[in-house]
């Protein structure tokens, strides 16, 4: 599907990610393909009950934005191993956390498991690995999920779970760009600020990422951190300055740009200017990962801006040509 034979609709809808309630194909699933065009859904724990369930609602849901003419949906889940996972045993099978991954075999054993598991559900993005670099005796929020050891040990070790996901046809998202391992607020609960130097930053945090985009993972998620040496304005998953002129322009980053869940307490703009941030700042898809009013909102707000504003519209055709070259690739049927 060509995006020049896109209506505006889809242009706007594609760009977002959303979750859902229920456990089946529902109608409010039907009203996020049917009627907004949702690029994606993302699946977290009270979606999920047993193998045969997941596997069935994504199949059904797919199934529908076919019937609807839509492109095929991503589907999502953190399934990063440890105390992140959203599939849990004794009905699925569990990965040990990062911390305790310390070879290159390891990590791309769980990679290609992870996507063994996801593909067999029907589940076609992993929101992991998790590249942020944790300095060594620092306690922040992050130690109980990141690879031990120095930046390079990171890139190296997130790279073996990145090649193991995508080679067994499962796309991997690196995240928190550009670096949450040194913050110790909760971005789920306040905004936190790293006040660091452009040099700190290119000589720890984002030599993993800097990696991963040289190995073209397929998604970076940008972080809900305030990053004063880049933009002292925005946090990184609303900043023209971090997505577009360092993520893209600066480190030539070609995949997909997708933010951080916008329900996180970290941001507290009106939906509509994050909306306006985001397609400023080129980024390709958004999380909106509860149901309620912003889903809706920030939908019409894209409508709305693609439609008045030539630049923002040009840029999002891009983006919307970004998610169907990815869909293409990796999606039965894309």
């Amino acid at each position: 599907m060509a995006t020049n034979n896109l209506d505006i609709d889809t242009l706007a809808g594609q760009r977002l990610m959303a979750g859902f309630n229920g456990t089946r194909l529902n109608d409010e699933i039907k009203y996020l393909i049917r009627d907004l065009r949702v690029g994606g859904m993302i699946l977290f724990a009270g979606n999920v009950e047993n193998p045969e369930q997941v596997a069935l609602l994504c199949r059904e849901s797919q199934a529908f934005a076919r019937q609807c003419n839509c492109p095929p949906l991503f589907l999502a889940i953190d399934q990063e191993g440890g105390q992140v996972a959203r599939l849990k045993a004794p009905l699925f099978k569990e990965f040990q956390g990062a911390p305790k991954i310390d070879t290159l075999e390891k990590a791309e054993t769980m990679g290609r498991q992870m996507a063994q598991l996801l593909s067999k559900l029907n589940l076609n993005m992993n929101l992991a690995p998790v590249m942020d670099t944790v300095p060594s005796g620092f306690r922040g929020i992050m130690n109980q999920r990141v690879f031990k050891g120095d930046p390079q040990t990171v890139a190296k070790l997130g790279m073996g779970v990145i090649r193991g996901l995508q080679n067994n046809g499962v796309m991997a998202v690196a995240k928190h760009f550009p670096g949450i391992g040194r913050t110790t607020l909760d971005s789920h609960l306040h905004l936190p600020i790293l006040d660091t130097t452009e040099q700190v930053l290119m000589q720890s945090d984002l030599v993993p990422f800097k990696v991963a985009i040289e190995n073209k993972v397929s998604g970076v998620m940008l972080s809900h951190i305030l990053y004063s040496c880049l933009d002292p304005g925005w946090p990184a998953s609303l900043s023209p300055g971090i997505a577009k002129a360092f993520l893209r322009d600066r480190m030539g980053y070609r995949g997909l740009v997708v933010t951080d869940d916008l329900d996180m307490q970290a941001i507290k703009h009106d939906i509509k200017i994050c909306v306006h941030q985001i397609l400023k700042a080129h980024i390709d898809m958004f999380l909106i990962c509860h149901s309620g009013p912003d889903i809706d909102t920030a939908v019409k707000e894209t409508r709305r801006l693609l439609s008045q504003n030539p630049s923002m519209h040009d840029s999002g055709t891009a983006s919307v040509k970004r998610i169907l070259n990815a869909k293409k690739q990796y999606l039965v049927g894309g």
